[in-house]
């Protein structure tokens, strides 16, 4: 049957595989043009738009041909420009250009409270997408206000890289905190904020701490009170780092315990152990201390109301590994069993202690679920 089958019929697998198609053509013409800055970092001949067609818009721009548009500035200044293409590119102006009346073929907006030269840098970013670098470095915070007013998010994306990237310092923090918090900067507000918490002292010696203070008194108070939940937060942070120290600590301890107790450790250990004081060193960091601690527990004759505050320490030591042990028919730790039978008649309040007690050493040690020794496991299962 297999010899009717041709070479040729699909059910045959050649050893060839098929030759894949070709990849897409690539872009083959590339342009650059220096000393201009497009979607924030300079153009290295990996451009889309060719020199040619920049410049036509640099022209169409600088030489105002057959503008429609009179854009009024601060100090009496004048920009021309096009009703067509602002429209296009700012749905804001686009609203504004819509409600003035024609006076001839002319029509006239006002943009005023920023530098005229700010102004004269954002119309040209809404002709070619371009601007100058040592521009952007002067007038950045303009810039920012302009886009976020005529939602230009291409540009104010791109102011608001510019300034995370280095240029909040100590001395304009606030004044950069405040128009991330009016132009809606989430990403740039925060680093502020930051910065301003990090150093609150060098912060609040500064002059825009004080005009903050008198124009913005709320936000003052916003920031302070933010300051004191940082503070309570890192207090509460560091308490939670020392509880869990002494967490692990308990579980070292009971893990020198057992091994004391089990295995012996150089001078100390079970009777039917032989012990070498010239063993290497134990590698349980609480061993030497928990064995100063059985010797005084084996021998202390302290016997009045209270006792010894060592020994009991030790019969809490003694009764904390009871409640972790999983075997206590075969554990080598004295009274483990004992221990067992009167956790049974123990009063529910201070049942509760120990457990909670049990429960935060198991989850500082993220083993929780899984027996607490790892000489257990046998025994558990």
């Amino acid at each position: 049957m297999m010899d009717g089958i041709s070479e040729e019929s699909p059910l045959v697998v050649k050893k060839a595989p098929p030759v894949p198609p070709p990849l897409p053509c690539t872009v083959t013409t590339n342009y650059h043009e220096k000393g201009l800055v497009i979607a924030g970092t300079a153009v290295k001949g990996c451009s889309c738009v060719n020199t040619a067609t920049k410049d036509l818009w640099e022209a169409l721009f600088d030489g105002g041909y057959r503008s429609d548009v009179c854009i009024r500035t601060d100090n009496g200044g004048i920009i021309y420009a096009h009703a067509s293409i602002l429209g296009m590119a700012s749905p804001v102006m686009k609203s504004m250009l819509k409600q003035k009346k024609v006076h001839g073929r002319w029509r006239a907006i006002s943009i005023r409270g920023v530098p005229q030269e700010a102004v004269r840098i954002f119309i040209r970013f809404l002709y070619s997408s371009c601007f100058e670098e040592e521009e952007m470095q002067e007038f950045v915070m303009h810039l920012l206000v302009l886009s976020h007013a005529f939602v230009i998010p291409h540009l104010k994306r791109m102011c608001e890289r510019k300034l995370e990237k280095g240029m909040v310092t100590i001395e304009n923090v606030v004044d950069i905190f405040q128009l991330a918090l009016l132009c809606d900067a989430a990403r740039l507000g925060l680093i502020c904020h930051r910065l301003i918490l990090r150093n609150f002292r060098a912060v609040s010696a500064t002059e825009g701490w004080e005009v903050m203070k008198k124009s913005h008194p709320i936000l003052e108070k916003l920031l302070l009170e933010s300051l004191m939940e940082s503070d309570n937060m890192q207090k509460e942070r560091k308490r939670k780092f020392e509880e869990r120290k002494m967490y692990l600590q308990l579980y070292e301890a009971m893990e020198a315990l057992v091994h004391i107790c089990r295995d012996g450790c150089r001078t100390i250990g079970p009777h039917d152990k032989c012990l070498k004081e010239d063993k290497e060193p134990c590698k349980f960091g609480a061993c030497k201390g928990l064995e100063l601690l059985v010797r005084h527990f084996a021998g202390c004759k302290m016997r009045v109301p209270g006792g010894c505050i060592h020994c009991k320490r030790m019969w809490q030591l003694l009764e904390l590994h009871s409640r972790l042990c999983c075997d206590s028919d075969s554990c080598r730790v004295p009274l483990c069993r004992n221990f067992k039978e009167r956790i049974k008649k123990q009063n529910k309040k201070d049942e509760i202690k120990w457990r909670i007690l049990v429960r935060k050493i198991l989850r500082a040690k993220h083993i929780a679920g899984s027996p607490f020794f790892p000489w257990s496991i046998a025994a558990c299962a």
